[in-house]
């Protein structure tokens, strides 16, 4: 056996224990290579405000750090895919519900529509935020979109919260990468969905502490 069959034989069961996820972010990351990238993107961008599993970040860091004069590009296609996505997502959460609203409040022990309204009235005090909250951090946005359309959150402040959320997010991408290169994409990769959670949280606190001083 030559070495090369060694390394190949070696890296056989490697590749096999990849899973699904693994395989699939590789799938996505490969598109920064080829032609289409852009469009790519701005799908993966939108699919993933419903129910794909693969931020569109990933891509648009590729994207990025291969051309970095094109940055903040990248970082609107992602902006204007994400929001209509979310679009997408209300409208998936509204009818989902609208269908299987009476089965919930017939067949589901405890799930009555005064236990619903509670819940409704308590997302709708605070949409704006938690949509906000979820379009910045790595908390699932899609959750968040879908929950907006069971709960009939209106939609323009659906988008004006995944705007600011998701334009600080992918803006925020794009402006490291513009100013430092592909020097900054380990650290992105690294440290980024940390900072954006800190931030969420510090935004959290200070609207709850300026709640309880006025």
């Amino acid at each position: 056996m030559t070495n090369d069959d060694t390394i190949t034989a070696a890296a056989a069961p490697a590749a096999r224990r990849e899973g699904p996820i693994k395989r699939l972010y590789k799938w996505v990351l490969g598109w920064a290579d080829t032609p289409y990238g852009t469009p790519a993107l701005f799908v993966l961008a939108f699919t993933e405000s419903s129910f794909f599993l693969i931020p569109p970040d990933v891509l648009q860091i590729a994207l990025s750090v291969a051309k970095p004069r094109r940055s903040f590009f990248y970082a609107a296609v992602s902006v204007a895919g994400s929001v209509l996505g979310g679009v997408l997502g209300w409208y998936i959460g509204y009818a989902f519900w609208s269908g299987m609203e009476s089965f919930f409040f017939e067949h589901v022990p405890g799930f009555s529509a005064e236990n619903f309204a509670k819940v409704q009235a308590k997302y709708e005090e605070h949409a704006f935020l938690a949509i906000f909250s979820a379009a910045f951090s790595p908390i699932p946005y899609k959750v968040f979109t879908i929950a907006s359309g069971v709960f009939h959150v209106g939609i323009p402040i659906l988008v004006g919260a995944s705007l600011l959320g998701r334009g600080g997010r992918f803006f925020l991408v794009a402006t490291l990468i513009f100013f430092f290169g592909p020097t900054v994409k380990a650290w992105l990769e690294r440290w980024f969905g940390l900072i954006t959670t800190a931030a969420v949280v510090l935004l959290i606190v200070g609207f709850v502490a300026i709640k309880f001083l006025l």
